[in-house]
């Protein structure tokens, strides 16, 4: 994946949405284990390690149907593995069919490669069949959702020949995805289901995956499945070629919470709506920076929108790479040029976004850079030892985990994946608000 899985949000999806499409359900609680990977899974072996999940709830519960409701919490607790980006293994559909999907804070429509399989051929990747599910139905034109009504914003939908509903997305990174919009459960036993979701079925894209859409939008998996909260804890990185480590992942209650520091999330009201702001995202307020033990001279309001939405600080598990504006990543740079900049590799800039990068031995310009850390209020703070500030990127180079955010053209500060590792992050949707509490992710998952 590209360092950066950002997406371009069209918010009128999220004021069109039926309200009424929500989880009925009983009030138990439980527990669920599926793969979240890196790397596509086998059907097989998707399967088998949702199978002993199913076993293991079963074991525990008996005679309940579908998912708990959101007044009484569940528990999905998922293992994964992670390389620059977290694949969660998903059984869509009736039959289930697993499908590998990008879990992304930074979107609200989740979508599925699509495609009707040819006889006999295998399919290059994990692709879903519409045909095989008894539960598939695809939105025709007349639905709300493909109906513009807010003229202030595109509309990536039209109607398809077949009169059914057709959507294009295009992400900051090339990445597009387009098909139909479609309606499916999400299957994990005959007895343990979603109802119907509505999900972007992709007959053309180029991601070999699709995403698991988890922003605060009304057409997010998030929204559409009640959850109450989600929490994610990233392992360290591998810097072995080929190599992934694994972390864990919460759908609902997380029983490691009672230790995590928690911020407000900054919410945002329809007159608040700026061309350059994302209401949707999770947009916390950044107070500032440190670089080995260095406080850097960058005001608050550099971290908040702006008039125009410019600014807004967010937290982004599609996002590999951490961005900043200009102000702020100029400040940064400095920093790091007056801790190493003679070994700075001159002349490069990785993916035409990040320049502080290095051909140098990683741990010896890490210890002379020192932590760095970013602050928030209540004295809450991420932290990145100085051994983990550079990103190995490529043919032996490193390159500080940061980019700027206008050469990116997102305007916006967004924390990426690469500095939320050994970290747990909890989204807590009733109370709005996010937790941080470091761990051994790597340990945690095993």
């Amino acid at each position: 994946m590209p360092p950066l899985f950002f997406f371009f949000f069209f918010l009128f999806l999220s004021l069109l949405f039926s309200p009424h499409l929500s989880l009925q359900l009983n009030h138990t609680s439980f527990s669920l284990s599926f793969p979240l990977t890196s790397l596509p899974l086998s059907t097989n072996t998707a399967s088998k390690m949702l199978r002993d999940s199913l076993i293991a709830y079963s074991n525990r519960t008996a005679n309940h149907t579908r998912l708990t409701s959101p007044s009484s919490p569940y528990n999905y607790r998922l293992t994964f593995k992670y390389s620059m980006v977290l694949i969660v293994n998903l059984p869509i559909g009736t039959p289930p069919q697993v499908q590998p999907m990008l879990l992304d804070t930074g979107s609200q429509l989740s979508w599925i490669q699509c495609h009707r399989k040819p006889p006999k051929v295998p399919p290059p990747t994990a692709s879903f069949d519409p045909s095989l599910s008894s539960t598939f139905s695809i939105l025709p034109c007349t639905h709300p959702v493909c109906k513009p009504r807010i003229p202030d914003f595109t509309l990536p939908t039209s109607c398809d020949q077949n009169r059914l509903c057709h959507y294009s997305y295009f992400y900051a990174d090339g990445t597009y995805a387009e098909g139909n919009l479609v309606r499916e459960k999400f299957t994990f036993s005959r007895s343990l289901f979603t109802p119907p979701l509505i999900l972007g079925c992709a007959t053309e894209s180029t991601d070999p995956r699709g995403i698991l859409g988890m922003n605060r939008g009304r057409l997010s998996f998030a929204s559409q499945s009640k959850i109450t909260k989600f929490s994610y804890c990233v392992p360290t990185r591998e810097t072995r070629p080929g190599s992934t480590s694994s972390g864990s992942f919460y759908l609902g209650h997380n029983p490691n919470s009672l230790r995590f520091k928690f911020i407000q999330m900054l919410t945002f009201t329809q007159s608040q709506r700026m061309p350059n702001l994302d209401p949707l995202a999770y947009t916390v307020a950044l107070l500032g920076i440190r670089i080995g033990g260095r406080k850097l001279n960058i005001s608050p309001a550099v971290f908040r929108a702006d008039a125009g939405g410019s600014g807004q600080t967010m937290i982004d598990s599609g996002s590999d790479f951490t961005y900043l504006v200009n102000e702020a990543y100029d400040k940064v740079r400095a920093q790091v040029v007056r801790a190493v900049g003679p070994r700075m590799k001159k002349d490069y800039v990785y993916s035409g976004v990040a320049d502080m990068c290095f051909d140098g031995n990683a741990v010896e310009i890490g210890r002379l850079i020192g932590d760095m850390v970013f602050e928030f209020e209540k004295g809450v703070e991420i932290v990145i030892p100085k051994e983990r500030v550079l990103a190995s990127v490529e043919g032996g180079v490193h390159c500080v985990g940061i980019g700027n955010s206008d050469k990116l053209g997102a305007a916006s500060n967004i924390i990426g994946n690469f500095h939320q590792q050994n970290l747990w992050v909890e989204f807590d949707l009733v109370n709005r608000r996010v937790g941080f509490g470091a761990a051994d992710c790597s340990r945690l998952a095993q």
